[in-house]
């Protein structure tokens, strides 16, 4: 596929450098005391987010990510240099999860956030940090702690307002290039779309929203049939989702209640907290029923879902109902409530 949404990697911070052991040695000066310098700190492993970059490819083939150890103390109480830090850049909207206990290490929600995957061990002290009234010439010294290793879970959500849910070939694509600049691929054919698009809509010069298109859901995706189950976790972001319902399905067998009924049996199955998200009802394909028929036909699914939420009639190919959906979208955004 070309879009990656998940990764496991390995991370390795440094170990610190040992402390050093050491006596100044200089003529005339016969007991100079100790000398031994710190070692260094070893490397640490950070994350940030960079909305520049889409995918999680890269950590697909580069799986292990290793920070250098911390340089040892030496005597002249020099101490040792301390390793760089690691740092991998991922997409915004990535989680972080720790592959053993399943905790979650980091969310990436935000452009240019940083999280720390493994902290590098701190270098070890040098024997001139132990001297004393006492112990004139100590001859210990500690060494550096090791660094942190863990494996890690990479998965990304992509961050958007609104998501879209539906059946293959309900329309969802035709409706992001309805209200975007965004050109997913539409073709009368089911699955046409294999990976998620992201399409800004702009409302007014400093209102927009972004919506987000995933494969069309089947019966049965909850349990891995078809490809939208792979992609429903890109909707747990969003603050609203839309529901796009064929008008008239070419398979005389099903119905747009039958159609609807199945997108909400499977997202309860998935996740019941995304269930439970503002959902709205988008009937599509208007245009391919006679204009006298539309509202009844409106009506009656409205009635035998016993939809209480809005509900809206449109046509992504024509463009007819698009606008006043999307007003309808930037208000709710906006205030929290429907129109």
């Amino acid at each position: 596929m070309k879009f990656i949404d998940q990764a496991r990697i390995a991370v390795h911070s440094g170990k610190g450098g040992d402390g050093a052991v050491s006596f100044r040695r200089e003529k005339y000066v016969p007991r100079g005391g100790p000398d031994g310098g710190d070692g260094g700190r070893g490397g640490s492993v950070c994350a940030i987010a960079d909305r520049n970059i889409n995918t999680l490819v890269e950590y697909r083939f580069a799986r292990i990510h290793r920070a250098r150890d911390g340089e040892n103390g030496r005597g002249r109480q020099c101490n040792g240099k301390s390793a760089d830090d690691v740092v991998l850049r991922m997409p915004a909207g990535t989680v972080i999860t720790n592959a053993d206990t399943g905790d979650t290490v980091a969310d990436l929600a935000e452009h240019e956030q940083i999280a720390l995957l493994a902290r590098g061990g701190k270098g070890g002290l040098g024997n001139v940090n132990f001297k004393s009234s006492t112990n004139r010439a100590p001859r210990k010294a500690t060494p550096g702690e090791p660094g942190e290793h863990r494996s890690l879970n990479l998965e990304l959500k992509v961050l958007a307002d609104v998501g879209l849910l539906g059946l293959p070939n309900a329309g969802k694509s035709t409706f992001v290039r309805a209200v975007s600049a965004a050109r997913p691929k539409v073709a009368d054919y089911p699955f046409t779309t294999l990976h998620p698009h992201l399409g800004a809509v702009r409302i007014g010069v400093d209102r927009s929203f972004v919506i987000a298109d995933i494969p069309g859901l089947i019966e049965g995706a909850a349990e891995g049939a078809g490809l939208g189950h792979q992609f429903l976790r890109h909707l747990a972001r969003t603050r609203l989702l839309l529901h796009i319902v064929d008008a008239a399905p070419v398979d005389s067998r099903a119905g747009p209640a039958r159609d609807a009924r199945t997108i909400a049996t499977e997202l309860k199955k998935f996740d019941p907290a995304l269930y439970r998200k503002p959902r709205w009802l988008v009937l599509n394909k208007m245009d391919t029923l006679p204009a006298e028929e539309r509202g009844t036909a409106a009506a009656n699914l409205v009635r035998k879902l016993r939809w209480r939420g809005p509900s809206f009639c449109i046509s992504a190919l024509t463009g007819e109902g698009c606008r006043e959906l999307s007003f309808a979208v930037m208000k709710f955004l906006e205030t929290g409530k429907a129109s």
